[in-house]
């Protein structure tokens, strides 16, 4: 299994340690424990700075950097060893583990917290923190903060500048390095494949859950152990909720049906959407509603590249769309007028991607300055250009109600353009017709 190394780790403190400012500290909590019900917990999962910059898995623990320290700057706050509980929850890192596997150069008992902290930060000027992401831990901290200046007469001095520690390290995970394009391109195989077993066992009679199986199935035989998001499997009129998750409704003959899932890999998330045919065969008004969001998609990839800005590739999927619906007879106009207007909203009313990464709606700033920020050479993105018609809609005739669809690939910005991650899934009406008749032919 592919992983990011732990000299990336050590890189990433480096890095985000040089952009503090002397005589300072970073205090960053590992995400807690969720409760599903009652006593069962959710699958673990670490938070998504706390992993970019400790590597380590376990909860209830506390990262500190300290730049310049001279006993060493990167200290970690963990639980103990402790033979009872590793016999039924597992094993610990602990202390030594933190040190020789993570590359702490200290590590605390988890449960000495309120005895060590408060006299780390003690004479530092300023703190980073992850304001307001975590009220609880604010509140910890601010208690820490609190038995400094109660012993201020004393001489203590307590910080000056409290600085959230977002924009600089949101920054740092914007730029991807080789090793995670690499993370990244496993996630996105894994996650074509996926598509490809779920396309071939489509048909009608089976539920949108036995689709979703066909994906959990090939996520987890692949090596990730979950999906990066609830995986949405959605047929017929399904396609036209965007966030649609039931999962539940009956596969018909006759109907589209559009799943937007991927996996997550060392904590890296790929984000693939196809739509195709239940059947194995598009209607002429769904071909033609496909072939309309593909051409958007690829004028989109031509607009990714060093240097464009970001909302080029956006800008490049509504021109192709308005024109097509004129085309088609659903938008009826002057397609700058209706661009303007913004008239193709009612058909396609989501932008064309986000930025891809630990989380799949990754950070990152969209604008710099109120202007759309520049694409540079590892920047990870989604490219999903999508039309849903509503069932409801009485402005088209009554052939074109109830089509939805997206097609969505994983890019990475490179010095030529970009490289989509996700090709391994096929995406032309004539592609994926053959791919799920082949299927056909070979259950029959």
């Amino acid at each position: 299994m592919i992983h990011i190394p732990k000299s990336e780790y050590s890189r990433r403190r480096k890095a985000l340690m040089a952009q503090m400012e002397p005589n300072s500290i970073a205090i960053l909590p590992a995400a807690a424990v969720a409760i599903r019900n009652r006593d069962v917990e959710h699958v673990y999962r670490q938070d998504s700075d706390f992993q970019y910059l400790s590597g380590f898995p376990e909860p209830q623990a506390v990262l500190v950097l300290m730049p310049g320290r001279v006993h060493g700057e990167y200290l970690l706050f963990c639980r103990e060893r402790n033979a009872e509980r590793e016999l039924w929850d597992g094993l610990r890192a602990g202390q030594e583990g933190a040190i020789r596997d993570f590359g702490a150069d200290d590590a605390f008992p988890i449960t000495d917290i309120d005895d060590i902290l408060p006299g780390l930060i003690e004479g530092r000027d300023r703190v980073y923190s992850a304001m307001g992401s975590n009220p609880e831990f604010d509140r910890h901290l601010m208690d820490w903060i609190n038995v400094i200046r109660s012993k201020a007469h004393l001489g203590a001095q307590p910080p000056n500048e409290y600085v959230a520690l977002d924009h600089l390290l949101h920054d740092m995970r914007l730029y991807k390095s080789a090793a995670e394009v690499k993370v990244m391109r496993e996630a996105a195989r894994i996650s074509a494949q996926a598509h490809v077993r779920a396309m071939q066992a489509s048909r009608a009679g089976l539920f949108e859950f036995s689709l979703e199986a066909e994906l959990d199935y090939e996520f987890r035989k692949g090596g990730a152990k979950m999906p990066a998001y609830g995986s949405i499997v959605a047929s017929g009129r399904n396609s036209c909720i965007l966030h649609y998750q039931q999962n539940d409704a009956l596969l018909k003959d006759g109907d589209l049906v559009l799943i937007d899932a991927g996996c997550e890999i060392d904590c890296y998330a790929s984000d693939i959407t196809r739509t195709w045919p239940v059947s194995g065969k598009f209607s002429p008004e769904q071909k033609a509603i496909y072939e309309l969001v593909l051409a958007s998609q690829e004028a989109a990839f031509a607009e990714i590249a060093p240097n464009k800005h970001w909302n080029q590739a956006h800008e490049a999927t509504v021109r192709v769309i308005t024109a097509g619906l004129v085309d088609l007879g659903l938008l009826q106009g002057d397609v700058d007028e209706l661009i303007a207007s913004e008239a193709y909203k009612a058909f396609y009313m989501h932008r064309a991607g986000h930025w891809l990464g630990m989380d799949v709606h990754d950070v990152g700033e969209y604008k710099v300055g109120g202007e759309w920020r520049v694409l540079e050479v590892g920047m990870a993105l989604t490219v999903e250009p999508g039309i849903y018609i509503a069932p409801d809609n009485q402005n088209v005739a009554k052939k074109w109600r109830g089509i939805g669809v997206r097609i969505e690939d994983d890019v990475v910005v490179t010095r030529q353009g970009c490289e989509i991650l996700t090709k391994g899934v096929p995406k032309t009406v004539a592609e994926i017709e053959a791919l799920m008749a082949a299927a056909r032919a070979q259950a029959a």
